[in-house]
């Protein structure tokens, strides 16, 4: 797709000072018109089935093998269908399943809090926050300086230990990745303190009935010792996941300025996502986020619409001179291991 690659390097300053409503409002009429923000309900309806029925299924097999070690085999499929499952929380989130607030919220609680022990309080707030101002470094929480760094500002503030992990960060990424979902169960605790009463009283209880059954279906369905290393090899992969899932789709991608101009929602959204090319296979271990700059422009839009609106969103681009980057599948993780490995080069220098 070279004329795709071509339109991808073109620096903000070359995509135009339209505002927001010029850009975005013909895109938005487009859109309306192929009725692509319609909900698929019969869709999820299926989706959360057959992902239910595999969760039960894999239970089952846990029994059924605990006491052979090969019931590790399925900590590796226990670890994909959890990934499918933070999906549909995720889609719950933003209301692409359905319009009902309470239902939306009945979901997102399932699927994260009960079946997860992710907080679907916390993964909201925190998201809703990166939706609204991706990759900005005062407002976007997820290119806030942590365990990683992402400006090289950041990078001049380490200290320590972390200065060492910054240096190495861009090598460190994917193994520090396999922590990743248990820190999210971490965070949704700690998050607790912010959230109101009534909240925190439906999120903490489903929290700890998550623990609380996921310690018991292990310790019931086989020895300890196959239990402690099934569940390192079910986190670990399922934190990987997940890191697959999220990191190509803003890491390395523009960055506003935090007293720079203000932009419009078109460029905001789309200047600083990528989308992952690939079929049907690539759409399915993503979960759809691989159309991120389809998601970011229209975050309720189903995840099965995704790919009929790229053509549009892509067409549209163009036309009023904007950047629309995809890359490969093994790219966008070139591109954002690059990234982290220039971010840091300052300290190796040192």
């Amino acid at each position: 797709m070279p004329q795709a690659a071509a339109v991808a390097e073109r620096s903000p300053a070359d995509t135009g000072r339209q505002s927001a409503g010029s850009d975005f409002a013909p895109l938005l009429r487009a859109v309306k018109e192929q009725r692509l923000l319609d909900r698929r309900t019969g869709w999820y309806t299926r989706t959360i089935g057959i992902n239910a029925l595999a969760l039960a299924a894999v239970g089952v097999g846990m029994f059924l093998l605990g006491a052979s070690w090969w019931v590790l085999l399925l900590a590796p499929v226990l670890s994909v269908l959890c990934a499918r499952t933070a999906f549909i929380g995720h889609d719950a989130g933003h209301s692409q399943i359905t319009g009902n607030r309470s239902v939306s919220r009945a979901i997102g609680l399932v699927h994260g809090n009960l079946l997860l022990g992710m907080s679907s309080a916390w993964w909201n707030d925190k998201h809703n926050r990166h939706h609204a101002n991706p990759n900005h470094v005062e407002k976007d929480p997820d290119v806030a300086a942590n365990v990683l760094v992402w400006t090289s500002r950041q990078a001049k503030m380490r200290l320590g230990f972390r200065r060492w992990l910054t240096r190495n960060q861009a090598w460190l990424f994917f193994p520090l990745t396999l922590l990743q979902g248990v820190a999210m169960k971490i965070y949704g605790f700690q998050d607790l303190r912010r959230q109101d009463p009534r909240e925190r009283v439906v999120e903490g209880i489903l929290l700890v009935a998550h623990l609380i059954g996921y310690v018991t279906l292990l310790v019931a369905a086989m020895p300890l010792g196959h239990a402690i290393a099934f569940a390192a090899l079910h986190q670990a992969l399922f934190g990987l996941h997940l890191g697959l899932a999220f990191a190509p789709n803003h890491k390395g991608m523009e960055m506003p300025e935090p007293d720079g101009e203000r932009w419009g929602h078109l460029r905001r959204q789309v200047l600083t996502s990528r989308n992952v090319r690939g079929g049907p296979v690539t759409d399915w271990f993503l979960g759809g986020l691989n159309y991120q700059i389809e998601h970011h422009l229209f975050p309720s839009m189903p995840r099965p619409h995704l790919r009929r609106a790229q053509p549009v969103v892509r067409a549209h681009c163009a036309a009023v001179g904007m950047a629309y980057t995809e890359a490969g599948f093994v790219d966008s993780y070139r591109q954002v291991l690059r990234h982290m490995y220039e971010v840091g080069e300052p300290l190796r220098v040192e």
